[in-house]
């Protein structure tokens, strides 16, 4: 697979035809978000995946009725934990030991130190934080989808608190914060589909600094 053939082929499909992506292939474009970076392998977010056409359809006022999201297959809210909590931390520190079989003691240096960091934060900023590490997955997502041949649109136009409320996010510790809508494109409603991708030249996008003093 040539992956920058691949995402010069993608981009941010404004009209798709409705047909199903393979479930194989949103499997693989979910493990990839799944496998994305995360600062201290924490990930702070939780992705919510909608097929069913009857809740992507109350979704639509929320998201300012932008038609992928029923014309799509498949939309993914990207949901951020609402802070961090010791619990969490925890959590997380528990699957570590428990899937690499050491002892939780181990990790108590490491465990103290994002105790030490989320300590320092203001709880909106460790929303801000957490909202930075979806996006990383976010970004995952899109190439994932690239590479796997299938259409997505990234969004951040929405009414986050809407959507939150038809969801029941707020219920289960979780805030929106970006969407992406998977599916095929239209190519015949999508007059950028045919269009040239435009990007800035690589002598202006890349600075390269040889020393510094």
């Amino acid at each position: 697979m040539d992956y920058l053939k691949q995402l010069n082929w993608r981009y941010a499909t404004k009209r798709m035809n409705k047909k199903t992506v393979p479930q194989n292939k949103i499997d693989n474009i979910l493990e990839a978000i799944r496998l994305s970076p995360s600062s201290m392998g924490l990930q702070p977010y939780t992705v919510v995946v909608i097929e069913d056409e009857a809740v992507r359809a109350k979704m639509l006022p929320a998201i300012y009725n932008q038609p992928q999201i029923v014309e799509g297959s498949h939309v993914l809210v990207f949901a951020v934990w609402d802070g961090i909590t010791p619990e969490q931390v925890q959590t997380f520190i528990k699957q570590i030991a428990m899937e690499r079989e050491i002892p939780e003691k181990s990790l108590d240096g490491f465990k103290n130190m994002i105790l030490g960091f989320i300590s320092q934060k203001e709880k909106d900023d460790l929303i801000n934080w957490n909202a930075k590490q979806a996006y990383i997955a976010l970004g995952t997502g899109m190439v994932a989808a690239a590479l796997e041949e299938v259409d997505a649109t990234p969004m951040e136009g929405f009414d986050p608190q809407a959507l939150d409320q038809l969801l029941k996010l707020k219920e289960k510790g979780l805030k929106s914060v970006a969407i992406l809508a998977l599916g095929y494109r239209d190519s015949d409603e999508d007059k950028l589909a045919q269009l040239k991708k435009v990007r800035r030249p690589k002598e202006e996008f890349f600075l390269k600094i040889d020393s510094v003093n």
